[in-house]
């Protein structure tokens, strides 16, 4: 028989799993909708761009440009306000804006209201400059809380997270860009970064050097890219 330790103790380790699957799983809805993929019908892939607009942004636009790649970049409310002619140049680029928070805060034990105001003040930041109101919410550091529901409903957010992170902001070129490739399938969605939260002037090297060899292999393979909103178009 077990002890009531025992069970005690089992008790807190899978309220405790279950915490961590809820905060960080790319599968989880707990707090509020999200995907992490998109239609499985179709050779295509989501690019994603995390923590921009930075001053290296424009010379990530180049390389997508030239391999005609569209992607979806989730922008920081604050680095918008920083500035705001690229964050206009990333959309009129023809690129998918999405919400990143206005400060890039781990939402981890804040408040309901923290929350909101964070995801507004992006929202309003980002509609100012670029004339585009955020369908998409990604949650800075991938974590979600308690109260992140609410705030996405009130802005008409769906929150996404990805099939495959590239850890460009740690990693090598060549790691990041094998990391990839064992991710990509139909409907998959990349996660990368052109920008290293709020800093800046960042040094994006990594990412570029990836984009930049990864784009050909990917096109090469016989996949296209499309927009997050494209690729999980049937989800909102």
């Amino acid at each position: 028989m077990k002890t009531a330790a025992a069970v005690s103790g089992a008790a807190l380790a899978a309220s405790a799993g279950f915490m961590a699957y809820a905060v960080r799983s790319r599968s989880s809805t707990v707090f509020g909708p999200s995907v992490y993929q998109g239609t499985g019908e179709r050779r295509s892939i989501a690019l994603t761009f995390d923590d921009g607009p930075s001053e290296s942004t424009p010379a990530l636009l180049e390389v997508l440009a030239k391999y005609q790649a569209p992607a979806t970049f989730f922008q920081c409310g604050a680095n918008v306000r920083r500035l705001p002619a690229i964050a206009r140049e990333v959309a009129s680029a023809g690129h998918e804006i999405g919400n990143h928070s206005d400060s890039h805060p781990l939402f981890a034990f804040k408040s309901a209201a923290f929350m909101a105001d964070e995801l507004s003040r992006a929202q309003e930041s980002i509609a100012k400059a670029t004339s585009a109101r955020p369908r998409l919410f990604r949650a800075p550091f991938g974590a979600r809380w308690f109260g992140l529901g609410s705030a996405q409903k009130q802005l008409g957010l769906l929150g996404v997270m990805w099939t495959v992170i590239g850890v460009d902001w740690k990693r090598p070129a060549d790691r990041v860009v094998t990391r990839l490739l064992h991710g990509a399938h139909n409907g998959a969605i990349f996660c990368l970064h052109d920008g290293r939260e709020l800093q800046v002037r960042p040094d994006i090297g990594v990412t570029l050097r990836a984009v930049e060899q990864i784009l050909p292999v990917i096109i090469d393979t016989g996949y296209h890219f499309e927009r997050v909103s494209d690729i999980i178009c049937s989800k909102i």
